[in-house]
């Protein structure tokens, strides 16, 4: 680990045991939800963890930026940006249902170089960090390589998430691989981090949903883009592709571009 990123490491961790504690308090308890402007729910559980962990990034760094779902952006042409998604699976949350889990990455110069996946109620944690191997629960884990796509178990959070020309490349996708599965949120990623699963292509996402994880599956050597082949950075969206391996990558790309 750079000797650089190691106190940034320290405080992602120290986040997610603090979104970790306020989540488990409300986890299947009856709260409100209500609706968003993008018709998208939102509970109190997200908007106190998001407001505990602006809180404990600006003690430590005052001079970092914050990009969080619930309240916004402040600094974010600073050096260092915290992106937070306190509960990436809202939908999840409110049904009761473990797959969803806390974001949090740090992008220096807009690029991901810390990303933490944590899953507060069965206590799993992926953490990715530029130039070190992706750890879960604090072993390394590596993605599962060499499959073709006719073998590959793909993931997305909903087909719903895809749009006009994005569906119909997305069902292009599905009819390549062995098993399109759904309802992972973030979960999927890590189960991706971890060789349990192939492929996760998802649309109609914003930073705060991908950008802790491209440290997570890059360091398990995957690889993650948009459908461009571009990398991820604090302003790209709203497409994204993650695969065990580059080559599985470049196959996915492929089908979904028509080709």
């Amino acid at each position: 680990m750079s000797s650089a990123l190691a106190p940034f490491v320290a405080l992602a961790n120290d986040l997610a045991e603090q979104s970790g504690a306020i989540l488990r308090r409300y986890f299947r308890q009856p709260i409100s939800v209500d609706d968003k402007s993008d018709a998208s729910p939102v509970t109190i559980a997200d908007r106190e963890v998001e407001q505990a962990l602006r809180e404990l990034i600006t003690k430590a760094f005052p001079d970092h930026g914050i990009l969080g779902e619930e309240f916004g952006s402040h600094k974010t042409d600073a050096e260092y940006v915290w992106v937070l998604d306190p509960i990436d699976g809202t939908k999840s949350f409110i049904t009761g249902k473990a797959t969803f889990g806390t974001l949090i990455a740090l992008c220096h110069k807009g690029a991901p170089v810390v990303g933490v996946i944590d899953q507060p109620i069965i206590k799993e944690r992926w953490i990715g960090v530029e130039g070190r191997p992706t750890t879960f629960n604090g072993s390394v884990v590596k993605t599962r390589a060499g499959v073709k796509i006719a073998d590959a178990l793909l993931y997305a959070t909903t087909p719903q998430m895809f749009q006009d020309g994005d569906l119909a490349d997305f069902a292009r996708l599905t009819a390549h691989v062995k098993y399109p599965l759904y309802g992972a949120d973030c979960y999927a990623y890590g189960l991706l981090a971890s060789g349990f699963t192939d492929l996760v292509c998802e649309a109609s996402l914003k930073p705060y949903d991908y950008c802790a994880l491209v440290p997570v599956v890059t360091g398990a050597g995957g690889k993650i883009t948009d459908w461009q082949d571009k990398p991820l950075t604090i302003a790209s969206g709203p497409r994204v592709l993650a695969a065990g391996d580059a080559a599985l990558h470049a196959q996915a790309l492929a089908v979904l571009a028509g080709h």
